[in-house]
């Protein structure tokens, strides 16, 4: 009986702590503000944000690229039973880049099917490739990342760095240090940076058509509490290399929060609604501790304009010269 009262007790305090760090941020932000440069920028179209800016005049390291957390799982699952525990976006790929998404992250395993966890699987990667190549088509200036992986727990696909290069190999923009240098204008018709990251097969090759795991890195701390994480990422994003300009990889900041088991809220949407709202106000921190300089990939569960817009504006800021 102890045991149980304690396990409740625990649960009871779990629920204050969310509460307590939510309050918390809410009262930072409105004594801080949620203004940084470029803030006030919306794009005319979202969808094509990047060509607005000019491809002449935008530098791939000068990009903050809006990301999606888990992005392929918008019908992943079974409706209501392990759905809500692995939905992590409610738009298909394509509407998220249509949305300006311009980073994916896409984890496989070994049927090549789209996965979340060990348990819950979805449709085919196809189907992501060919969202992809749709937007491809109907844009003409929009750069994108694509990160595929193999889910933690499975085995990497048989030959699906040959089926990457086959599916999207006139996209492709080459494994090359110097591309963080160039403008998008350069790039071009290249429009896609490919990272495999396998768990077992070998990595791609440096010059290659794919790009291997450490071009993409990122700090994740494993916690359902707004304001640790929040607080966290700020760290993290402290201690990387200044500034982005410098870098040869891109570093992401994911503004997302995971279920934890000794909580009893384990759906994902309502666990990362904790933090989705505080993303204007961590743009605006990081450039009030002197790191917004070292923004460059931020992600989220559940995109929306907003969030598209906000990434938006902190690179025109850049290009503009004030930010």
């Amino acid at each position: 009986m102890a045991a149980i009262g304690a396990f409740f007790s625990g649960q009871v305090n779990r629920v204050k702590d969310v509460a307590n760090q939510q309050q918390a941020l809410t009262r930072r932000q409105s004594a801080s503000g949620q203004d940084f440069p470029g803030s006030e920028h919306r794009p005319a179209d979202r969808k094509t944000w990047m060509a607005e800016l000019g491809p002449e005049r935008l530098r791939v390291h000068q990009v903050v690229w809006p990301g999606t957390h888990n992005s392929a799982t918008a019908e992943i699952g079974v409706p209501f039973v392990t759905r809500p525990f692995a939905q992590c976006q409610s738009l298909s790929v394509y509407h998220q880049l249509a949305t300006g998404c311009r980073l994916l992250d896409v984890r496989v395993q070994k049927d090549r099917r789209v996965c979340h966890g060990p348990l819950v699987a979805s449709y085919t990667v196809d189907v992501v490739i060919d969202d992809v190549r749709r937007f491809l088509s109907e844009t003409a200036s929009e750069v994108l990342v694509l990160e595929v992986r193999t889910e933690f727990g499975h085995e990497d696909p048989p030959e699906f760095a040959k089926y990457l290069v086959e599916r999207l190999g006139e996209h492709l923009i080459p494994q090359d240090e110097a591309v963080f240098r160039k403008t998008i204008a350069e790039l071009l018709p290249r429009r896609v940076i490919c990272v495999w990251k396998p768990r077992n097969s070998p990595a791609p090759a440096r010059g290659g058509p794919l790009w291997s795991g450490g071009y993409l890195r990122d700090n994740w701390i494993n916690t359902d509490l707004p304001e640790k994480k929040f607080d966290g990422n700020l760290a993290s994003l402290a201690q990387q290399p200044d500034p982005a300009a410098a870098r040869r990889f891109l570093y992401r900041v994911e503004n997302t929060l995971t279920p934890q088991t000794d909580n009893p809220v384990l759906l994902v949407e309502p666990v990362t609604r904790r933090i989705h709202r505080f993303a204007r106000f961590f743009i605006a921190q990081a450039f009030a501790r002197g790191l917004g300089g070292k923004l460059q990939v931020f992600s989220t569960d559940f995109i929306d304009g907003d969030f598209v817009d906000a990434c938006a504006g902190v690179t025109k800021a850049r290009v503009d010269g004030a930010a």
